[in-house]
């Protein structure tokens, strides 16, 4: 019974996580404020081969 109430309490918890993680966009958040920054440092440091 206590690994029941072990398993259920970890399954309850990520749900709950996820559940935030989903109602407040934490993840287009993180995308925003974090990934693109450095996808956007490392596109304007590329050497161009054609100029237009």
């Amino acid at each position: 019974m206590k690994k029941f109430g072990k398993f259920f309490a970890v399954i309850s918890g990520s749900l709950a996580a996820l559940f935030a993680v989903y109602y407040y966009n934490l993840d287009m958040k993180l995308m925003h404020y974090v990934v693109l920054p450095m996808l956007d440092k490392h596109h304007d440091s590329v050497k161009r081969e054609h100029k237009i």
